[in-house]
């Protein structure tokens, strides 16, 4: 596929030549308000972060954004169809559909990247979102990884923890983590 392909596979791997972008990895998610393909809140603050922060426009071809989608699994699989009358043909149809999904949500993000001439690859991947995130890591080697931070209240952080706290803990580079502005989060912080 093209260079901001949806489905790119780059592995990357530990770099030494000073000439190359500097890879920046981006994980993003679905609203939790809107659904597919609208982006969340916390992915969008933090992609218009690094846009006007580290990607400024006299160096933007000096980076890569690496813009990774974690879908997770849907345990059994059920939302869109009655299990009761279910076949194979749906779940494939179901499986289709996710994949179309976060390929819509994606796209938001590479047509921007696309507008701002800021070079990207995208792709989505399945699972456990933090699990996930930290082995596309390991799998690309950017110099930093980049996440949105919904502004989880103390006692949601006790009971669910954060993607953004495991993350720093096992990711082998830098995690910056972008908060909600105040006067974009919703009432009720898991609204996202």
């Amino acid at each position: 596929m093209a260079e901001h392909s949806a489905a790119a596979e780059e592995t990357g791997g530990p770099r030494s030549d000073c000439s190359a972008p500097t890879r920046i990895m981006l994980a993003v998610n679905q609203s939790s308000i809107k659904g597919y393909p609208n982006p969340s809140i916390s992915s969008m603050n933090a992609f218009h972060w690094v846009v006007k922060k580290i990607i400024q426009p006299p160096t933007r071809s000096h980076f890569k954004l690496l813009i990774l989608h974690v879908q997770v699994p849907d345990d059994d699989a059920f939302d869109d169809t009655d299990s009761l009358f279910a076949s194979k043909e749906d779940f494939q149809t179901i499986k289709h559909g996710d994949q179309i999904r976060g390929v819509h949500l994606l796209q938001h993000f590479v047509h921007e990247c696309n507008e701002l001439k800021i070079p990207c690859r995208a792709w989505v991947r399945k699972g456990d979102i933090r699990e996930v995130i930290c082995k596309e890591v390991a799998r690309a080697h950017p110099d930093m990884l980049v996440l949105g931070s919904r502004g989880l209240r103390t006692i949601q952080k006790i009971f669910v923890g954060t993607v953004s706290e495991y993350c720093v803990k096992h990711v082998d580079c830098p995690v910056l983590v972008v908060r909600r502005k105040q006067e974009d989060a919703p009432e009720d912080s898991i609204e996202d």
